[in-house]
C-alpha cells in the first residue's frame, strides 16, 4: 500500500519559491494585460503573485490568478473566477499519475480544475522559462477571453 504522504510529495512543486522569478512575471503581466493588477503577497518572502483581473472569461465579472514558481523551475498558474471555474497550467512531479500527460508539464481543465488522472492533459505550454510561460499563459487567456470560451485554454501551439 502506498504511503499517503508519498502520493503528496509527487504532487507538490519542489523547491522554495522563487522571488525574483514571481517579480519578472509580476512585470510581464503588468506590460502585457491591460486588465491585471499583480501583486505579491508578502513583497521580502513571497509564496504567491497574485494577479487580479478586472474581467474574467465568460459570464465571469473578474477573476484571479494566483502564480507560484520554485527555485527549481515548478510552477502552477490558478485560475478562479466570480462565476466558480477554476483551471489550473502546472508542471510539478505528478508521480506518473496523470494518464494522459507524458512528461511534467500539464494543465487541469475547466470549470473545476479537475485532478481526476482521466482529465488531465498535456500542457500545451512546454517552455521552461518564466518570461516565456507568462507570455503563453496571458495568450492563451486572451484568446480565450475574446472568443468567450473556455476551448482555447490549452489549444495554443509551443510557444502560445
Amino acid at each position: 500500500m502506498a504511503d499517503p504522504t508519498d502520493q503528496a510529495e509527487h504532487h507538490r512543486l519542489r523547491g522554495a519559491i522563487d522571488r525574483p522569478a514571481l517579480l519578472t512575471i509580476r512585470d510581464i503581466v503588468e506590460e502585457m494585460e491591460p486588465l491585471a493588477t499583480a501583486r505579491l503577497d508578502d513583497y521580502l518572502d513571497p509564496a504567491v503573485l497574485e494577479v487580479t483581473l478586472d474581467d474574467g472569461l465568460c459570464k465571469a465579472d473578474s477573476a484571479r490568478i494566483d502564480i507560484r514558481w520554485t527555485t527549481r523551475g515548478d510552477y502552477a498558474f490558478h485560475y478562479t473566477d466570480t462565476e466558480g471555474v477554476n483551471l489550473r497550467w502546472g508542471k510539478h512531479p505528478h508521480g506518473g499519475e496523470y494518464r494522459r500527460v507524458d512528461g511534467l508539464e500539464h494543465h487541469h481543465p475547466p470549470p473545476d480544475a479537475s485532478s481526476d488522472p482521466d482529465e488531465v492533459q498535456d500542457s500545451c505550454i512546454t517552455q521552461s522559462s518564466e518570461a516565456l510561460v507568462t507570455r503563453a499563459v496571458l495568450k492563451l487567456w486572451r484568446v480565450a477571453y475574446h472568443t468567450d470560451a473556455y476551448k482555447p485554454l490549452n489549444a495554443g501551439s509551443n510557444p502560445p
